[in-house]
């Protein structure tokens, strides 16, 4: 048979009101408390690590510079642009930015895979005159960041600051956040220091000027990691184009 005690709640508006309290309620125990009996919503991915110090000097740059407004770092699994970016992305690479950066806007392309597919000297061109590497670009040069110059000392404490909120980095690696910063970007630097505590790290002279450590140097060395933390190397491209 029908319900049809449904009129107390059509015809008395306090009593509409306090079902559908109870029933958001209700929606929102079962939602939220699973939460509480497990230690992370997000699945760990082999690979994934904390950005070294020169790395997040240069997201901190990234993100100054409103990069984020005109480049998303978010890959959806959708057949076109898994062709054209590579590996959906997954919750886990983000799972150390604070904030993350996977924007909302496509101006210019998307850069969560944008490591690697470039050289050092080609970042440093775009960055210095877009145009004169992609003459349809619509990006304002950069090359001001080459007279910005780092101090490594002061990286620590922002190492120790992100620890507090769950970034897993250990007392060596907040130690050594100046020596990192200077070798990383070193043509003479301890790069396999550097690679030990952070796999992949792009060493080497950065920003074509090794006598100082500028601006330049952190976000190419930024701009290189992303997306090479995990190896995707061994799925199936039919697999991606599957979605």
């Amino acid at each position: 048979m029908p319900w049809k005690q449904h009129e107390v709640f059509e015809t008395r508006t306090v009593a509409l009101t306090a079902g559908i309290l109870v029933v958001v309620a209700v929606g929102g125990i079962v939602e939220i408390a699973p939460l509480f009996s497990i230690e992370n919503t997000i699945e760990r991915v082999e690979g994934v690590r904390p950005y070294s110090p020169l790395e997040l000097a240069g997201r901190d740059i990234y993100i100054r510079e409103g990069c984020y407004v005109c480049h998303s770092q978010q890959i959806r699994a959708l057949r076109d642009e898994v062709e054209r970016y590579g590996h959906y992305s997954l919750a886990a690479e983000s799972m150390y930015d604070h904030p993350f950066q996977w924007g909302s806007k496509r101006n210019g392309p998307d850069l969560a895979r944008v490591g690697g597919k470039y050289s050092n000297e080609w970042h440093v061109a775009h960055l210095l005159d877009p145009r004169a590497v992609v003459p349809e670009s619509i990006m304002p040069p950069y090359a001001f960041l080459l007279d910005g110059e780092l101090e490594p000392e002061s990286y620590a404490a922002h190492l120790i600051a992100l620890r507090r909120v769950g970034v897993p980095y250990d007392d060596e690696m907040i130690a050594s956040a100046a020596f990192d910063m200077r070798n990383q970007a070193s043509p003479d630097g301890d790069w396999q220091a550097v690679q030990a505590r952070y796999p992949k790290a792009t060493v080497g002279d950065l920003d074509g000027d090794p006598a100082r450590l500028t601006e330049m140097d952190a976000l190419v060395a930024y701009l290189q990691i992303l997306g090479r933390m995990v190896d995707f190397s061994d799925v199936d491209p039919a697999v991606l184009r599957q979605h």
